[in-house]
């Protein structure tokens, strides 16, 4: 599997380094017909990589194709290239039904080109898909996906609206105060991650000890992304059935993890304390909740504009940056509410895009600066009884 791995990523790499070689002057770059028959003639030439599976390369070639027009359709990023132990994997289709077959309770079989029958640990029930994936991730461990969509969560048909707040300090914050914390690793865990590093950082480029503690700090690395991901699916499994409309805030969290290093001309400011943040926000898994929300309740999702959400009281509507005193409490100077900053937010969040005739600023005026002669109304009070 190692071999088909680094096959198909050879493959690929070959492709992304030609396509970069064409330009409008030279005609159009080879597609996958012209670069199937290449790779023909490749394998003539090489016996090593004749002595791989010929499924597999030219998959890795069909894969390339697809990441190119999703390219050009502005969807996607352009193909890059590989690294090996970084994007190692390859994926068989036109799978057959009996290509994959139970053991037991536990254990399962799947059937691969070149090699045989391997087992595999069934996380869950295995669906009658047409192709499946086979990774390795940085730890080493082998994984084996099957394409299959499953069906949605249904909605609980109770017309239950809630709003998610996502942050660094507190994960997700729900209008109904719950606080919800996305696990990483135990004190102990980041201690020993410190020392991995240090000790990395002494090691000697291509030495046996540098890929032993890569190999070791790749396995604690493991753990997070995988007490993450676990959060993620339960935490939205668990919304998508309690809950008519998700409401959440539509952030650009590409753009708020950029790195603010910037050049040997204009270098940035604060560039550890951003670092710092990215990390928080890619630890928390931001997009990724939302992304399986999307997935698991299609059609009620809706993003908001966070723009004020966290400087609004929900109860009289009055927008002032000074009521927020800290990351946890909010207190409004005007009619003395006092909550949670975040669940503030959240409850914000529920009400939609509905704030934008209800929140007056706290100098006398709505949100687009008419002046009112009156005592600021909000209707938060009738919205968020539905919440």
């Amino acid at each position: 599997m190692a071999e088909h791995c680094g096959h198909a990523r050879y493959v690929w790499n070959l492709a992304v380094e030609q396509q970069s070689w064409w330009n409008p002057r030279r005609g159009p770059a080879p597609g996958y017909s012209e670069q199937s028959r290449q790779l023909t003639e490749a394998r003539r030439d090489n016996p090593w990589l004749a002595a791989g599976s010929q499924i597999v390369q030219q998959q890795a070639l069909r894969d390339f194709a697809a990441a190119m027009a999703s390219f050009f359709r502005g969807s996607h990023r352009r193909p890059s290239l590989r690294k090996k132990g970084r994007s190692d994997g390859f994926r068989i289709v036109a799978v057959k039904p009996e290509d994959a077959r139970q053991i037991n309770r536990r254990w399962g079989e799947v059937r691969i080109p070149k090699i045989g029958w391997v087992r595999f640990r069934r996380s869950r029930a295995v669906p009658q898909a047409r192709s499946y994936r086979v990774t390795r991730d940085r730890s080493g461990r082998w994984h084996v996906a099957f394409a299959a969509v499953p069906d949605p969560v249904e909605a609980p048909g109770t017309g239950r609206v809630i709003g998610v707040d996502r942050g660094v300090t507190v994960s997700a914050a729900l209008s109904t105060g719950e606080l919800l914390h996305c696990p990483g690793l135990r004190p102990g865990e980041r201690d020993r991650l410190a020392r991995l590093q240090r000790r990395l950082a002494r090691a000697k480029r291509g030495s046996n000890r540098r890929a032993r503690v890569k190999a070791q700090i790749a396995r604690v690395r493991a753990r997070e992304v995988d007490r993450r991901k676990d959060w993620v699916e339960k935490t939205s499994t668990e919304l998508a059935r309690r809950y008519d409309l998700i409401r959440v805030e539509d952030l650009p969290i590409r753009s708020m993890t950029r790195s603010a290093r910037g050049t040997v001309e204009s270098p940035g400011r604060n560039v550890r304390q951003k670092a710092g943040l990215n990390r928080g926000i890619l630890a928390h898994g931001w997009g990724l909740l939302v992304e399986r929300l999307e997935q698991k309740a299609p059609g009620r999702v809706e993003k908001i504009d966070p723009a004020y959400t966290s400087q609004t009281c929900n109860t009289c509507g009055t927008r002032d940056r000074g009521a927020r005193e800290n990351q946890a409490v909010f207190r409004c100077r005007t009619c003395g509410c006092e909550a949670n900053a975040d669940v503030n937010a959240a409850r914000n969040i529920a009400l939609g895009h509905q704030w934008e005739t209800t929140w007056v600023t706290a100098r006398g005026g709505d949100a687009n600066r008419r002046p009112v002669n009156r005592e600021p109304q909000h209707r938060a009070s009738s919205l968020l009884a539905d919440v």
